[in-house]
């Protein structure tokens, strides 16, 4: 028997993406809506209560809204926005987060995507918050660079049609510091105090690095590059999708420079520390459509349903 499963909003990036990913699968049977009634709420409703797994790639209010339609206590809901990310009754989408997440997604039959930017923040500060490395009240600060694609099917188009001088240069953005994926950085990494979070797109398609600075005088007493080393190696020993690299990597170090699209096409985070004796650079990077959305959440589906995690990815 096949697991059905309907994308709501499955012309965004997001959706398209989940899309790919399912149309390789055999054990799945993809309920669609027919372009003409995508906006006709009781047919969402019908197709919403009819799947196994409804994935929500819409804008927040809108997936609060679809997340009311559903009355059948069989569905489970995969919301991509930002709507539930940090609600209690929403188990959030990352099993690596810590021990017995993979419980609370297997059981819980609403799951909160995570954010891109805060994937990857969270995999590398959660681990050394739990290790007592970093005290939960530390002021923190986080810079990411990512792919033009994070900022959906709007800015695609306009990198991709050219002829705007502005494009060619990484633009900052988020200057106002209420980025959205800073409430989960926060919650989920079990902080005390909201990071400082600076993000910036550029030109390229996809791909995306989080970095995290550290003073080592600011960290438990005696804290050095080896012992964070080591609390990512603990932590993420026999996790598939995460790869601790080593300690100051020798190929970066000789390049020079950081590959922040070493990661597209997989559903894989690196996690990196370069240290020296007292300061520590902390950086993480995966694809912001992989790992980063569509990947995670196909995750949580084999997860919610039973299956290999793995599966499809």
């Amino acid at each position: 028997m096949k697991h059905r499963v309907f994308v709501d909003g499955q012309e965004g990036t997001t959706g398209l993406r989940i899309n790919e990913y399912l149309a390789q699968r055999s054990d799945i049977e993809v309920l669609r809506i027919a372009p003409e009634r995508r906006k006709d709420a009781a047919e969402r409703a019908r197709l919403l209560n009819a799947a196994d797994v409804a994935f929500l790639c819409l804008p927040d209010d809108a997936s609060r809204a679809a997340a009311k339609m559903v009355t059948n206590p069989d569905t489970c809901l995969i919301d991509a926005s930002t709507a539930h990310r940090t609600a209690a009754d929403w188990a959030f989408g990352l099993p690596e987060l810590s021990a017995g997440q993979r419980e609370k997604i297997r059981h819980s039959k609403r799951i909160s995507n995570p954010g891109c930017h805060a994937t990857a923040f969270i995999l590398l500060v959660r681990p050394l918050v739990d290790a007592g490395l970093i005290a939960p009240e530390l002021p923190l600060a986080a810079t990411s660079i990512t792919g033009y694609s994070g900022g959906g099917k709007k800015m695609i188009e306009q990198y991709q049609a050219g002829g705007d001088p502005k494009l060619d240069s990484p633009r900052p953005y988020g200057l106002a510091l209420g980025h959205k994926h800073i409430p989960e950085m926060t919650v989920h990494s079990a902080l005390l105090r909201k990071p400082v979070f600076h993000p910036m797109v550029a030109n390229f398609y996809k791909g995306l690095s989080v970095s995290v600075p550290l003073h080592l005088s600011q960290l438990k007493a005696g804290t050095t590059g080896e012992q964070l080393q080591a609390a990512f190696e603990q932590r993420y020993r026999g996790e598939r999708f995460i790869r601790v690299m080593p300690l100051r990597d020798p190929g970066t170090l000789e390049a020079g420079y950081f590959d922040v699209q070493a990661c597209n096409d997989t559903n894989r985070v690196d996690i990196f520390v370069f240290a020296s004796d007292t300061q520590a650079m902390l950086m993480a990077r995966l694809d912001n459509l992989g790992k980063g959305a569509s990947g995670a959440a196909v995750q949580s589906m084999n997860l919610q349903l039973g299956l290999d995690e793995g599966l499809g990815l």
